[in-house]
């Protein structure tokens, strides 16, 4: 499993992720539930709905494996 998500990708998931999540349990709602799809994506740099899109926001200096 390559990373597909550049720096800037998984922070945006990360933030939005968390803001979904503490709508969710604000308005006690389940919808919070959905804000841990783009979290979990944003902290392992992974989107899997961008493979058969052929999308790739990581750069080859952010993706390169050491």
């Amino acid at each position: 499993m390559n990373k597909n998500l550049g720096k800037i990708d998984r922070s945006l998931r990360v933030l939005v992720g968390l803001a979904i999540i503490l709508y969710g349990v604000m308005s006690s709602s389940l919808l919070g539930l959905i804000g841990m799809v783009p979290l979990l994506t944003g902290v392992i740099g992974w989107c899997p709905l961008y493979c058969p899109l052929k999308i790739n926001t990581c750069s080859q200096k952010e993706c390169s494996t050491k």
